[in-house]
């Protein structure tokens, strides 16, 4: 099954999907050994598609918006899916950025030589098919497609059925790539269902995919997690925290908490959790509290929290474990960074939490004390994404501990093995 094709009604969705996979198992082979000029050429083909068919991307995404206003959707949801010029062109870009990094594949990771003469290296290779399922952003196509060409890795893209139009005319550029490069199209799959069944019928083919990477809400991660006879990379909602220290910069929390709850709140690292040291929230939490107000975000906390403030709505328990994906935000108040640790590995999801202070030492403290894929110190949570860490582009934050963890891109979607040289030897 091509980018372009659509699943035969003739045929059950199983026959199909495992039509699909033995395809891409066949076209993985071909790219596992595409040299980097092969593979950038065609990364760079399907940039230049991508803007060529601009129009055409906007058009289909105009179809997956109006149905998305007729389900009257959330206002996050909608942005998660929407694209414009720009977006189109960072899609475009994101792919040519790729291009230009060093290749990920044929890396020689270590080296050694043992007693006996023998010659043993590390060298790292593709996973080989890759099945990605994710939801709703049509931008994932473009940057899972070209991660996975780059790392000479087929990939399998399941996107969600809100994105179907979208996600199909951007899997035709990344084709057209691959094609005018002289490589397998069949390198990039899109499979085009709005079938439920499709993910299952998935996540049984064991033999022809290697990895699945799921990247969405708990419902869809659970769902293959409980299903999958695959190997998971799995992409857990972001729970992610704001931590203000009794040390802050009262400046530098009010900023930092407001654009990493509201600068995209649809985002995976948007922050869902404001927790603020006792010794200062008093102090402190009324402004962020004018910031996110006048922002037009809703603030639940505890009772402490809202003691404090009365813009305050109360909490409930289930608030300290909910993505919102909105402009939402839970306010708890914490005794230092000790309570703020324990609140995030009980209740976060190891994605991203960042503290905001001053002192070296409660730092530290924050950055090895909580168990999460990204810890960061006086930064936003919502730089949590491969682009921004110089990576080129993501397909998801591993929160898993795992093969990888944190931003995944392309050198995070190898694998390796060891290669022996020797003059003879035999083993005693």
């Amino acid at each position: 099954m091509t980018a372009a094709t659509v699943l035969d009604s003739e045929d059950t969705i199983e026959t199909e999907m495992r039509r699909t996979a033995q395809a891409a198992k066949e076209a993985g082979r071909a790219l596992a050994l595409a040299d980097s000029a092969t593979k950038n050429a065609a990364l760079r083909a399907a940039a230049a598609a991508i803007r060529a068919h601009s129009d055409e991307i906007l058009a289909a995404n105009g179809k997956d918006m109006a149905a998305a206003e007729d389900r009257d959707l959330t206002a996050a949801f909608k942005d998660r899916l929407k694209l414009t010029p720009d977006r189109v062109e960072a899609m475009a870009a994101g792919l040519k950025d790729v291009a230009e990094r060093d290749d990920p594949v044929g890396r020689l990771i270590d080296e050694w030589t043992q007693p006996n003469g023998l010659r043993i290296s590390r060298v790292s290779v593709p996973l080989g098919v890759i099945g990605i399922i994710y939801e709703s952003r049509p931008n994932v196509t473009a940057d899972a497609g070209g991660l996975c060409l780059k790392s000479g890795n087929a990939a399998i893209l399941r996107g969600g059925s809100d994105s179907l139009h979208s996600s199909g005319a951007i899997a035709d550029c990344l084709s057209e790539g691959l094609e005018a490069a002289g490589l397998p199209g069949d390198a990039v799959q899109l499979v085009r269902t709005s079938d439920r069944a499709a993910v299952g019928a998935m996540l049984r083919q064991h033999d022809l995919i290697d990895i699945i990477v799921p990247r969405g809400g708990r419902g869809l991660i659970e769902r293959v997690m409980e299903e999958s006879t695959i190997p998971v990379l799995a992409h857990l909602e972001g729970i992610c925290h704001v931590y203000v220290d009794r040390a802050a910069n009262p400046d530098m929390a009010r900023e930092i908490a407001l654009n990493a709850k509201m600068r995209r709140t649809g985002i995976c690292g948007a922050a869902e959790t404001l927790l603020i040291d006792r010794a200062q929230a008093a102090a402190q939490l009324p402004g962020i509290v004018d910031d996110l107000v006048a922002a037009d975000c809703e603030v639940r906390g505890d009772r402490e929290a809202q003691a404090i403030d009365d813009r305050i709505a109360a909490a409930v328990d289930s608030d300290w474990e909910t993505e919102y994906l909105d402009a939402i935000i839970s306010v708890k108040v914490v005794d230092g960074v000790s309570g703020a640790v324990d609140h995030i590995n009980r209740h976060g999801t190891n994605h991203t939490d960042t503290i905001v202070t001053d002192d070296a030492v409660a730092a530290d403290a924050f950055l090895s004390g909580v168990d999460s894929g990204i810890v960061m110190h006086n930064a936003s949570t919502q730089f949590a994404d491969g682009g921004e860490f110089g990576m080129g582009a993501e397909i998801g934050i591993s929160t898993g501990k795992l093969h990888a963890r944190g931003p995944v891109g392309a050198d995070q979607l190898t694998s390796y093995k060891y290669v022996v040289r020797g003059d003879g030897q035999t083993r005693p």
